[in-house]
């Protein structure tokens, strides 16, 4: 044990040490003064992100320690599985992509980090070509570089870097991260106990606008709303009476936000890798989330292991065909092979998405059947009930007056607020019902003691107000 904490100390010297003065040091803000305002917006635009901040901060500057207080007492065992790290940039800042890899080669014990692997997307700035190339050289931690040919995008260039890996565990990163003190062990040590264990840090936020560090939440868990995107949810109380009220322990969690995460490699193989059918960018962390769970593993944020991650109001890249034909298409992909029949809520909700041509995924349905994959109602069923999608329900469809062919629509209304009335447009969206509003949670409920005429929403709550009966043109509470 004593070996083990000498050559901690020794990789962590530079972040303890070092001079907790300068701009941004221990995750503070940085300030533009009011004479650079002008350059720091042209800057801003470049990478969607405050360029002049970041540059005056220091590539490998002071955190805060934000863990839990029982986290900072854990102890690990010696024998842990050691790690590739890989990274894919495009036209990244130079201070940040650095940033991020100093911030893992500082806070990493060294036996534990095989390699630094640092994917290009084809990047075109001269600063990413040879002048990273030597100054990777001089790094205490190997350090190599992959260059794509041309524009793949994250999915099938974090694949490239993958299969150029050696580490036991493969963990990705973003290109604008800070890992803090303590990040590595937790994640590894939770993998080392289980290997079908896919675990993510918990994801700090560094701002975009003055890079100040801040902690993010234990509380949270990820989940996903009808159109498929990815959402923060509190972590409900059944997951807090599992882990007896013990917030160091890990989250389980019904899908990740897919940037950060650590797995076994050989699993990584097993399970699938990712789908290379989708482009881009987009659903892929959904993709492999219902994968992992569906397929016998389990998906868990590890709340002792804090990363700080740059979030962008807006991306500063485009997406070829267009961001929203991407997204699309890999929706539409990872409804077909992981969703069953509640793909079909998705489709009423995104119509356009039946639209894309998702291409060939036979070979993905293969990989299903052959893993011995359990059904998606599994999935909502016992990792995500608290999952907008009604698992049960008679019929699926509209409320139409046929006369004045106008519809019940709740008009993207709240709970307490009156539902309305609108001309049918046969879309969907806030005129699709079930006995559950498949957008919203909510619930068409009894009307409201200054209204007696006008039907409100309300959460859905499964009480006899809630429950209508439709009798040729009539509805009846």
């Amino acid at each position: 044990m004593f070996v083990c904490i000498c050559v901690l100390c020794v990789c962590l010297t530079a972040v303890i040490s070092r001079n907790q003065e300068g701009p941004g040091e221990m995750g503070k803000a940085v300030l533009i003064p009011k004479d650079d305002q002008e350059k720091m917006k042209e800057l801003f635009k470049i990478n969607q992100f405050n360029l002049m901040a970041s540059d005056l901060i220091a590539l490998n500057r002071s955190l805060p320690d934000v863990r839990l207080e029982g986290c900072k007492t854990k102890v690990y065992p010696d024998e842990l599985p050691n790690t590739s790290v890989v990274i894919v940039f495009h036209n990244e800042a130079w201070s940040t992509l650095l940033r991020t890899v100093y911030s893992v080669i500082n806070r990493s014990p060294h036996y534990l980090l095989s390699e630094v692997i640092l994917v290009d997307d084809a990047s075109e700035r001269d600063f990413l070509k040879l002048t990273l190339e030597n100054y990777v050289k001089n790094l205490e931690v190997p350090v190599k570089i992959i260059r794509m040919e041309e524009r793949s995008g994250l999915i099938r260039a974090r694949l490239r870097g993958a299969a150029a890996s050696k580490g036991q565990v493969i963990t990705f990163l973003d290109a604008h991260c800070e890992c803090t003190l303590g990040w590595l062990e937790p994640l590894l040590a939770r993998i080392k106990e289980d290997r079908k264990t896919v675990v993510c840090p918990i994801i700090d936020v560094i701002s975009d606008d003055t890079f100040e560090y801040m902690a993010g939440s234990d509380m949270t868990y990820g989940g996903f709303n009808w159109k498929l995107n990815f959402r923060w949810y509190p972590v409900p109380q059944r997951e807090m009476d599992r882990r007896k009220g013990d917030r160091t322990l890990p989250v389980r969690t019904p899908t990740m936000a897919g940037g950060l995460f650590s797995i076994d490699r050989n699993y990584f193989e097993e399970i699938g890798t990712y789908d290379a059918g989708m482009d881009i960018w987009g659903g892929e962390n959904l993709e492999m989330s219902f994968r992992i769970w569906q397929c016998g593993g389990s998906l868990e944020i590890v709340t002792c292991s804090h990363v700080g991650h740059v979030f962008r109001k807006a991306t500063p890249y485009t997406f070829p065909g267009g961001t929203g034909h991407v997204i699309n298409k890999n929706n539409r992909r990872l409804a077909e092979v992981w969703m069953d029949e509640f793909k079909d809520f998705f489709y009423i909700i995104s119509p356009g998405v039946v639209k894309v041509d998702y291409g060939d995924v036979s070979v993905r349905k293969t990989l299903r059947e052959n893993l011995k994959c359990k059904p998606f109602s599994w999935y909502l069923e016992n990792i995500y009930p608290d999952s907008q999608i009604p698992r049960r329900y008679y019929s699926l469809g509209e409320i139409r007056n046929v006369e004045t062919n106008q519809c019940l629509d709740n008009m993207g209304r709240k709970e307490n607020e009156k539902v309305g009335i609108f001309n049918c447009h046969g879309m969907g969206g806030n005129q699709r019902l079930t006995l559950r509003h498949v957008n919203s949670n909510q619930c068409l409920d009894e009307p409201s003691e200054e209204d007696k005429m006008v039907p409100t929403m309300q959460d859905c709550s499964g009480t006899r107000s809630q429950q209508w009966l439709l009798r040729n043109m009539t509805l009846g509470a």
